[in-house]
């Protein structure tokens, strides 16, 4: 239902990635990490949590732009920690990083669009 929903807003279909693409190697991740440093959030959940369309809208970003910050303003650690699980789960992305309130997301697409992808802009 969500897949149909996203294909009909963004207009790009949503593809689960597969397990041997959820692996990270430890190069990766710093890369990842030192592109995400310039990058400044996208979206911002906030108190009254995760939504339908926050979720969408993540899930545009990350089609536009594969690596992406989100910024949570919400209570404590562990609501962070269950909302970053939730955004996970929803969108099929990867935590590169979460340090504070700020998480880094990635979601690598099959073909990039080279003016809006921050894994080639940077």
């Amino acid at each position: 239902m969500l897949e149909d929903f996203f294909l009909a807003i963004v207009g790009v279909e949503y593809r689960a990635p597969q397990q041997d693409e959820m692996s990270m190697s430890k190069q990766d991740s710093k890369q990842l990490r030192a592109i995400g440093h310039k990058l400044k959030p996208v979206v911002t959940v906030a108190a009254k949590g995760l939504s339908e369309s926050v979720v969408l809208e993540i899930n545009r970003a990350l089609s536009d732009h594969e690596l992406i910050k989100v910024k949570l303003v919400v209570g404590g650690r562990d609501a962070r920690t269950t909302i970053g699980e939730e955004i996970c789960d929803s969108t099929g992305a990867e935590i590169v990083q979460s340090m504070g309130n700020i998480l880094l997301l990635l979601l690598r697409t099959a073909e990039p669009d080279p003016k809006l992808s921050n894994l080639l802009k940077y």
